[in-house]
């Protein structure tokens, strides 16, 4: 299962990025997103110093249409609306790979999340680069399911510690009462217990996005 963020660079002619950036200050943020047959259906959240004129602009656009405002402050304005130009939903639908959301865009640029085979996310590039996105790959890594990080052993020992007391400060049980509890070895409970930290440790660093890990699995290859 791979996990990749992307950013996406949008194609001038799409009213996103003509209204992104003419506001280069705010953020949009898609809450919601479902595509129809020939448009798509959106819930927004915008936020900067200006949301008037950015609001201003979405309803003069002829690419927007059933614009509602759904909550309104200074600052601040969710709106509900139909577009007849959702190449990131279309993307999305035709590749079969499910984009996370939120989604953040900023001055022409969306910032997305993904997750599935890597099958999907090849044909979601595709996908991308039929309908003129472009993006590069800020990362992506191998994700785990929980039950393949641990061993059945090492995860009742794991469950066995923190139920006990073992990780907490100051401890309440010790690595002989920890053994003793699970009637096993104390040497034994020491092994088991360090190779599952050290496996748990390693899957926090390496989903870190800075980290700079060669485990890593090979990128997805830069399309511009």
């Amino acid at each position: 299962m791979a996990q990749a963020t992307l950013a996406i660079t949008l194609p001038e002619q799409v009213w996103v990025q003509q209204v992104s950036t003419a506001h280069p200050e705010a953020t949009i943020q898609v809450l919601a997103a479902v595509p129809g047959a020939n448009s798509g259906f959106a819930l927004v959240r915008i936020t900067g110093p200006d949301v008037e004129s950015v609001l201003a602009d979405m309803d003069d656009h002829p690419q927007l249409t059933e614009l509602t405002l759904a909550q309104w402050s200074e600052n601040e304005a969710t709106v509900h609306f139909e577009t007849t130009a959702p190449l990131l939903m279309f993307s999305s639908r035709d590749s079969g790979m499910p984009i996370e959301l939120p989604v953040e865009i900023r001055d022409g640029e969306a910032i997305i999340e993904v997750t599935g085979s890597r099958d999907r996310l090849s044909e979601l590039t595709t996908q991308l680069t039929g309908f003129g996105l472009t993006y590069r790959v800020e990362h992506v890594r191998e994700r785990l399911h929980d039950s393949q990080l641990l061993s059945e052993r090492q995860r009742e020992l794991v469950l066995a510690a923190v139920e006990q007391g073992y990780y907490d400060t100051p401890r309440r049980c010790s690595l002989t009462e920890l053994a003793d509890h699970l009637e096993i070895a104390k040497s034994t409970c020491s092994e088991t217990l360090h190779r599952a930290e050290e496996a748990i440790v390693k899957q926090f660093v390496d989903d870190l996005p800075t980290a700079d890990d060669p485990r890593r699995s090979e990128q997805v290859p830069t399309h511009s």
